[in-house]
C-alpha cells in the first residue's frame, strides 16, 4: 500500500511502515518513483547521486520517521589505492576472470544465488526468492544495466556475479553475490575492488555501493573502501579517515 505524493513528473510515492531490514525494533519507510519513461536513464543517474537506489523498474530511498541511519557511500575512484590487505584479495583472485554481459539471468546464476541467501541471508527479504523472481530483478530495466560474471580460468564454474547499472559518473553496484563456501577467496570484497578498476578504466570516478548503517554489522566492510564519501544534508562529502 502506498501513499501518492506530487502531481508533476516524475511522480513519488511513499510507503506504508515495514520492519527494518537492518535495525531489529525499527520501521522503514521509502520514497519511490518509476523509471519507465524515454528519460529513464537520465533519471536513474540524477537520482542515484541524490541517494536513490535501484530496484527493477523503481528508483527509491529510505524515508524512515526520526531516522537517518541509512547513509549512502561512494568510493573516489581517483584516489583509491589498495591495502596490503586488498592486495592480498586480489592476489588470492588472480585466477578469476570477469565478463561483462547483458542483463539476462539464467539457472546457473539463480543456482549460485540460492547457495549465497541460504548461506548468509536465510532470514533475510530475499530468502524466498523464486526462480520468476529472479529473471524480474535481473531483466526488469529500463537503464544501462549489465551482468559481470566470474568464472575460474579455465574452470567453467560461475563462481560469483554482479548486477551493475553504468552511470553518467560511476559504476553502481545493484547486487552482488557468490559462492560462499570459499570463504578464503573474500569474493565479496574482490567484486567491489574489481568495479573500481573497471571504473578506472572508463575514466569513471565513482563506484555506488548503496547504503552503509553504522549500527548494521553486515554493512561494516563498506567502511574498508577508502577514500569514501558520503551523501548528506550539505551533499556529497568525505568519509573521515
Amino acid at each position: 500500500m502506498t501513499e501518492h505524493f506530487g502531481n508533476r513528473f516524475p511522480q513519488f510515492y511513499i510507503t506504508t511502515p515495514q520492519p527494518c531490514p537492518y535495525l531489529p525494533g525499527r520501521y522503514e519507510k521509502k520514497v519511490f518513483t518509476h523509471l519507465l519513461t524515454e528519460n529513464a536513464i537520465s533519471l536513474n543517474d540524477t537520482l542515484t547521486q541524490a541517494g536513490f537506489r535501484r530496484s527493477q523498474n523503481i528508483a527509491y530511498r529510505p524515508a524512515c520517521d526520526g531516522c537517518s541511519a541509512c547513509v549512502s557511500v561512494r568510493i573516489l575512484v581517483n584516489e583509491f589505492e589498495p591495502n596490503r590487505s586488498f592486495r592480498r584479495i586480489l592476489a588470492r583472485n588472480a585466477d578469476l576472470g570477469g565478463e561483462m554481459l547483458p542483463a539476462r539471468a539464467t539457472q546457473e546464476q539463480f543456482s549460485l544465488l540460492r547457495t549465497y541467501l541460504d548461506a548468509r541471508h536465510a532470514e533475510g527479504g530475499m530468502a524466498e526468492m523464486t526462480p520468476l523472481d529472479y529473471v524480474s530483478m535481473i531483466e526488469d530495466t529500463t537503464v544501462r544495466s549489465s551482468l559481470i560474471e566470474y568464472r575460474m580460468n579455465g574452470d567453467s564454474t560461475l563462481r560469483a556475479c554482479s548486477l551493475t547499472d553504468m552511470l553518467q559518473d560511476g559504476l553502481s553496484m545493484v547486487y552482488s553475490f557468490f559462492d560462499p563456501r570459499d570463504e578464503t577467496r573474500s569474493l565479496g570484497s574482490y567484486m567491489v575492488l574489481d568495479h573500481v578498476e573497471r571504473a578506472r578504466a572508463l575514466g569513471l570516478p565513482y563506484v555506488y555501493l548503496g547504503y552503509w548503517v553504522a549500527d548494521c554489522r553486515k554493512m561494516a566492510y563498506k567502511m574498508r573502501f577508502r577514500p569514501l564519501e558520503a551523501l548528506g544534508m550539505d551533499g556529497w562529502r568525505a568519509v573521515p579517515a
